[in-house]
């Protein structure tokens, strides 16, 4: 593994700003998996990403505030929602590592058209909560649209002191700068910048999910490997580049 140093977020790697957004409480729950295993589900041209022989799969819970084009505003009402998505590790070609959702549930339904038709992200349409109580944070989403509709997900989570030295895995899970996408009959890359994640460390109190078998991949048997907790980043996203 050769990603950025733990201490200091990449230059930002575009000048023209495509997107706009902040990320806010999000929890990542990450577990083990055989590169072989999600290489079929990966976009043409990129492979899986590893840290010691392994690749993984993340759960990831937050809130989405202030989505808009550019440097202008955020849109309103509909630049704001909830969010849980299933995702892998990827790395194409030339050594870009990022991100492949396998699946984006959302609790608006215009920005998941929007980004099913431009970008090619599989968004659902869901409905999503978040509950808190001083330290302990209950996400939850019942998928309506496309579908399988009904499939839920439940995680509550405590949250700890804040982690000055992330491990390798942690650092691996959560220091990613773009995203591999399929759309229009040709793989993108995405890329995002934010500064360096504030961290927590965080305590898996319950766990109630469909969502991952639902995006194709086989269910964790096991209690995850990596629980964690930010308060939140800006980001900004460049224009997509297609893969060679």
């Amino acid at each position: 593994m050769d990603i950025e140093a733990v201490d200091s977020a990449p230059v930002q790697p575009f000048r023209r700003v495509f997107l706009r957004q902040r990320w806010e409480d999000l929890v990542f729950l990450h577990w083990p998996v055989l590169p072989e295993v999600v290489a079929p589900l990966l976009p043409t041209g990129t492979r899986p990403d590893t840290v010691d022989g392994l690749s993984y799969v993340g759960l990831i819970g937050f809130r989405m505030v202030g989505l808009g084009l550019g440097y202008g505003p955020g849109v309103p009402y509909f630049g704001s929602f909830w969010e849980t998505n299933v995702r892998l590790y990827s790395v194409d070609g030339t050594g870009r590592r990022a991100v492949v959702f396998r699946s984006l549930d959302a609790s608006r339904l215009v920005p998941v058209l929007v980004a099913r038709a431009t970008l090619g992200l599989p968004y659902m349409w869901s409905a999503m909560r978040l509950e808190r109580d001083g330290d302990r944070l209950s996400y939850r989403c019942r998928r309506r649209w496309p579908g399988p509709a009904g499939t839920t997900s439940r995680m509550e989570v405590r949250v700890g002191e804040p982690l000055a030295d992330p491990t390798p895995l942690e650092h691996f899970v959560t220091a990613r700068w773009g995203l591999h996408t399929r759309s229009y009959g040709r793989t993108r890359h995405l890329p995002n910048w934010h500064p360096r994640w504030p961290l927590h460390r965080a305590e898996l109190l319950h766990l109630d999910d469909g969502l991952i078998t639902a995006a194709g991949l086989p269910p964790p048997l096991d209690s995850p490997a990596s629980v964690l907790y930010s308060p939140g980043v800006p980001v900004r996203f460049g224009p997509p580049v297609a893969l060679p």
